[in-house]
């Protein structure tokens, strides 16, 4: 089976020549599904998002999207609390999507919040009541399926209470090690591509991170992932279009404050509590 990973194609800052190839690769590979991890916009703009919904309704291939931090309305608050989905209008049904692929489904885990207690909102929330959606659809397959889960914010809470990248992302990485049908999750947010397995008491949860396919770029060139699942084993490829070698492509580790260099001339927004703040939004 074959999936292509996609996330942050950040419209409004996308790079039309990698948006261009990775749809290519779509018409041209015909995967068994897409699964993009969030941050389909730059500023959750409605110019944005429509470019998004064109670029992702032409993909001729099942596909999954999450909401990442940037797909919240940015500059309307008050959507934002009551509304915060309805820019993703003419996808509607693929947001957040369980994906049945017949052995193995892909299951999403919200990791982005309305609001949260802390004052940079671009990082990761895990609710309680999203994470026990996620379980109870994991519980629920046959004890023969195999689980992709799939976030925009890796898992892992590093630091202190307040650097956390990922609040309650511990928890949620002890909840999918004690279930075996869950091969690993996918993510992205941090703009460079990953393979990471993370330790908890109850066994240990592979992570694999796509890059980014905008302009944004954090230490690669633009990128997606392509993930190849024979039984339980998962071959992950970083494919770019400099040839870079994934070897190459992958970091060591998530970093604590995933923020790519703001580029030249970028706003910085600053009205109320704005969940990306400078230093440079990611």
């Amino acid at each position: 089976m074959k999936l292509l990973h996609f996330s942050d194609i950040h419209f409004g800052l996308e790079d039309p020549r990698a948006i261009a190839w990775a749809a290519d690769c779509v018409a041209r590979e015909k995967p068994d599904a897409v699964v993009i991890t969030g941050d389909h916009t730059m500023r959750a703009r409605r110019r944005e998002f429509a470019a998004a919904v064109r670029w992702i309704s032409a993909l001729p291939a099942p596909v999954t999207v999450g909401v990442g931090n940037h797909d919240l309305p940015y500059f309307n608050l008050l959507e934002r609390f009551l509304d915060p989905y309805r820019r993703f209008k003419g996808i509607e049904a693929l947001v957040e999507r369980k994906l049945d692929l017949g052995d193995l489904v892909i299951v999403p885990l919200k990791t982005t919040a309305r609001a949260q207690p802390r004052f940079n909102w671009s990082k990761g929330w895990i609710s309680e009541t999203a994470l026990d959606h996620a379980l109870a659809e994991i519980d629920a397959l046959p004890e023969h399926a195999r689980v992709l889960v799939a976030s925009h914010h890796p898992l892992v809470e590093t630091g202190t209470r307040g650097t956390a990248l990922t609040r309650h992302g511990h928890r949620a990485l002890e909840e999918l090690a004690k279930r075996s049908k869950v091969l690993g999750v996918l993510s992205g947010h941090v703009h460079d591509p990953f393979d990471l397995t993370a330790q908890t008491d109850f066994g240990p949860v592979r992570m694999i991170g796509a890059g980014t396919l905008s302009k944004r770029l954090r230490s690669t060139p633009p990128s997606f992932n392509e993930l190849i699942i024979d039984g339980r084993t998962i071959t992950v490829r970083a494919r770019n279009l400099e040839e870079v070698a994934t070897i190459d492509m992958l970091i060591d580790d998530v970093p604590e404050n995933a923020l790519p260099p703001r580029l030249p001339g970028e706003p910085v927004a600053t009205v109320g509590h704005v969940p990306e703040i400078d230093p440079p939004v990611h």
